[in-house]
């Protein structure tokens, strides 16, 4: 595919990803609230599908770290539900989808859309692999902040007597600084161009959701 080609689907993809953003804030904030978040996961398998397509190169090390990714981001949230011991005690709502042992199955695309995207925009900086990692993981932690309070608002999932622990946070940030270890170690491209539109896009979509 010659560079005009890819510019054409960085561009597409782009107005794609803000416009369904855009649709889905409108929706929520409407009457039509409850039609349009039970699309989320929807939203989420969309916004994950964008930046897969416009991923350049494909190796197998691309495969491996996507199923690790997912495996692990769920397999966390497993645990973290039934002990507590991670996040802090909550639980998930039904606004996420199918869900196998009380975990929506999309909680793990989500985990590996997030990271993937934070990792390609922190490879771009001139510093160490675990130096990248820890500017990813407090950039994932600052999404996190916008995402807690509107997970609650709209039943994505609930935190014991509705208090977001500090414990979270810090989980949150441990988890993506181990995951985004992973994924600057493997070689593979992460010169993905639609990872920072997906990252600015999702802290837009919070940020509004969050004063409304």
């Amino acid at each position: 595919m010659d560079t005009t080609q890819k510019d054409k689907r960085l561009f597409v993809s782009t107005i794609v990803l803000v416009v369904f953003h855009l649709v889905g804030i409108v929706g929520i904030l409407s009457s039509y609230r409850d039609v349009f978040l039970h699309l989320t996961p929807f939203n989420l398998i969309l916004s994950s599908a964008l930046l897969f397509i416009n991923q350049k190169a494909i190796n197998k090390k691309f495969y491996i770290i996507c199923a690790i990714v997912f495996t692990l981001g769920y397999l966390v949230e497993l645990v973290g539900v039934k002990t507590g011991l991670i996040f802090g005690s909550y639980r998930y709502g039904s606004t996420l989808g199918y869900k196998v042992m009380d975990i929506p199955l999309i909680i793990g695309l989500n985990w590996l859309m997030l990271i993937f995207s934070v990792g390609c925009i922190c490879h771009k900086i001139k510093a160490s692999v675990y130096i990248k990692s820890l500017i990813g993981a407090l950039m994932m932690v600052a999404l996190d902040l916008l995402i807690e309070p509107v997970a609650m608002k709209y039943d994505f999932w609930q935190w014991k007597d509705s208090i977001i622990p500090l414990q979270n946070y810090v989980a949150w940030f441990l988890t993506s600084t181990v995951l985004l270890i992973l994924i600057n170690k493997l070689d593979f491209d992460k010169n993905n161009k639609l990872a920072q539109a997906l990252y600015i896009t999702q802290m837009v979509f919070f940020s509004i959701l969050c004063l409304n």
